[in-house]
């Protein structure tokens, strides 16, 4: 039986003065959740920054979520493991729904 993973696109913003998830960018890999961060783009710090944003909007552990590609790029692809089936709606309401 294969492994249950959700594969998230991710566009990061790094730098900024205020951290959010939300919103939507059409990047290589499909429509990407934007996440802004306010930790540089140096040292990965931006791409961590990134993941543990992405565990708390999604409501699950950082541990559980993963970079698969995208380490040096602002667009990435985040494993989720064993992702909860409303996990979905979250992520399509956090990308696609209102930008507030």
């Amino acid at each position: 039986m294969p492994e249950h993973r959700l594969t998230v696109a991710v566009r990061v913003k790094p730098g900024v003065s205020r951290a959010r998830v939300g919103g939507r960018f059409d990047g290589p890999h499909g429509p990407a959740l934007v996440i802004a961060v306010n930790a540089p783009a140096a040292d990965g710090r931006a791409t961590e920054a990134a993941r543990r944003a992405l565990a708390g909007a999604l409501g699950v552990r950082p541990a559980a979520v993963s970079l698969r590609t995208g380490a040096a790029s602002r667009d990435k692809l985040f494993s989720v493991e064993r992702p909860d089936p409303e996990l979905i709606d979250v992520l399509r309401r956090l990308r696609d729904g209102s930008d507030g």
